[in-house]
């Protein structure tokens, strides 16, 4: 079976911060999809124990007040997202998402701060969070020199993502982890399935992508491609901290994918 037409759980978190060491989780998703199954859908929300600042309340939503009202104590919620996600690992369910680095470090971090064990822990070996598919990471590989939308809508977002394959978008549902994770796997399913199509039968705009890179995805299982996403995720990185560096000499990009070593920031 190509590896787009199986059972996929997507995976998204709404957090306090976009530094993902420091980050709390506020809400999350773990969604059961495809493979010719039903959809099941697993929310929570959680009171973080910390202050949501303003700018991240406006992103998902979710005001402080909010949270420590309505949510679940944070280390139950991140207990329940790890478990459900370890469920999907061990079956070889890929876990889906978008940017996952940054969402697969804020729980890894958060299992540490509450006590939880960490995915990273609840495996034998060291490569343990697979098969991930990232639809930044394979978006990018695709069509690698789409430029900005705006000045506001960059090239990578999941917003362009989710136009640059024709799916819908609805703003206002934006940012809500259920949607969020819900789109990101419709990316992946149709950069899958363009892969699996001759190029003659891509629509008029995946046709002027320059130098487009889908095919090269058609012959690869879950965990090969996997496997080429740790190798394309620090290329991206490098590619584009030299760009930053072009004006802060100083610039780093973590291209670790799809989780940022504990060691490295401990």
């Amino acid at each position: 079976m190509s590896w787009h037409l199986g059972r996929m759980t997507a995976f998204d978190l709404e957090t306090t911060s976009a530094d993902p060491t420091e980050a709390r989780i506020v809400t999350g998703t773990v969604i059961g999809l495809g493979g010719g199954q039903g959809t099941e859908p697993r929310s929570w929300l959680a009171d973080p124990g910390v202050e949501i600042p303003d700018e991240a309340a406006k992103i998902h939503g979710i005001t402080t007040e909010e949270a420590r009202a309505k949510g679940r104590p944070a280390d139950e919620v991140v207990g329940e997202i790890a478990s459900h996600l370890f469920g999907s690992i061990a079956f070889g369910t890929p876990i889906v998402g978008h940017n996952l680095s940054y969402d697969f470090t804020v729980l890894d971090r958060e299992c540490r701060r509450h006590g939880v064990v960490p995915l990273v822990d609840r495996f034998e070996g060291t490569d343990v969070i697979r098969p991930v598919l990232d639809s930044m990471i394979l978006d990018k590989q695709v069509d690698p020199f789409r430029k900005r939308v705006s000045e506001t809508q960059g090239p990578r977002v999941l917003k362009t993502c989710a136009q640059t394959y024709d799916l819908p978008w609805d703003d206002e549902s934006a940012h809500g982890c259920e949607y969020d994770a819900l789109v990101s796997a419709r990316v992946i399913y149709r950069i899958g399935q363009l892969a699996h199509m001759e190029r003659e039968e891509w629509p008029e705009r995946i046709k002027r992508v320059r130098k487009p890179g889908f095919q090269a995805l058609r012959d690869l299982d879950l965990f090969a491609l996997h496997t080429a996403q740790v190798t394309w995720a620090a290329e991206q990185a490098a590619g584009l901290q030299a760009h930053f560096r072009k004006s802060d000499p100083e610039a780093v990009v973590d291209g670790s994918w799809p989780l940022r070593p504990w060691e490295a920031t401990s």
